[in-house]
């Protein structure tokens, strides 16, 4: 069985993974160096933590639930310690794109990354609808790269990203620049960022008088066909003309003209995951 090394355990985000990788009967190692993290573990999940050197003895696999900006500084603390042709799996793509891992040419890096579950998928219960992150009741796709390694490690990693992130609808393989490409360019730069331009937009109609319920209603219920309608989802809809009229009158308004060439520069890829890893 592969034993797996659970560095951060007792996180957030390592208590989801814990919980998956115990549900699944793993061989599982959880780390974890804080006594608030220890007892979230213990609580929640039902598993103590062990000592970081056991875990990592002989560990077939490394898997990393720790903040981005620590992933680079926390490898650099252990790598010496794995044994040759052990995998190290990251979460987000930062540290390996900015150069941040530590180099060793016998250990297999391998970053996975959840896309959430997406809003147009239907479930069957209200769990799996109200699961907006994954990993618990919605199935998701995911994104995995095999950043350094045998090209055999890709099943062994992808297999432990699929338990983790469960239920996983689909796996994409893509390369390490993709999955920054896919964060923080797409999925932050932009639409976190367009979506809390709409929470000020909505905030700003509200201000004029409209009730806030009537607000969330219309704009929330709009976003639905209106993505559809984008994405190809919904074919057979189309925008009106007086949309059309709207959006084009709109885009010199709220967007520079090169807007996408900025954002989706690698260069400009590269420095925000930079700033991300020193911050």
């Amino acid at each position: 069985m592969t034993k797996i090394a659970l560095m951060g355990a007792g996180g957030k985000m390592g208590v989801r993974l814990a919980q998956n990788l115990k549900d699944a009967g793993q061989d599982l190692y959880p780390v974890e160096i804080t006594d608030v993290g220890r007892t979230r573990l213990r609580d929640e999940v039902g598993i103590d933590a062990v000592d970081q050197a056991e875990a990592l003895a002989d560990a077939d696999v490394v898997l990393m639930a720790v903040p981005d900006r620590l992933i680079g500084k926390i490898a650099h603390t252990f790598i010496d310690q794995l044994k040759p042709g052990a995998a190290v799996i990251v979460l987000d793509a930062a540290a390996p794109y900015a150069g941040q891992m530590p180099e060793r040419a016998d250990v297999t890096y391998f970053c996975t990354h959840p896309c959430h579950p997406n809003i147009f998928d239907t479930h069957d219960s209200i769990a799996a609808q109200k699961d907006y992150f994954g990993g618990i009741s919605a199935p998701q796709g995911i994104v995995c790269a095999l950043i350094q390694g045998p090209e055999e490690h890709y099943r062994l990693c992808e297999d432990i990203a699929k338990i983790i992130y469960a239920p996983v609808a689909r796996s994409h393989r893509c390369t390490l620049e993709h999955i920054a490409v896919l964060e923080p360019a797409l999925s932050e730069t932009v639409a976190a960022t367009l979506s809390l331009a709409l929470r000020d937009a909505s905030d700003r109609a509200v201000s004029m008088g409209i009730p806030e319920a009537a607000a969330h209603d219309f704009v929330l219920g709009h976003l639905k066909i209106e993505l559809a309608i984008a994405f190809g989802i919904f074919p057979e809809g189309k925008f009106s003309d007086g949309a059309l009229l709207a959006i084009d009158q709109a885009k010199s308004v709220i967007f520079q003209p090169d807007w996408l060439d900025k954002v989706f520069n690698l260069d400009a890829v590269k420095k925000s995951v930079e700033d991300i890893c020193h911050d």
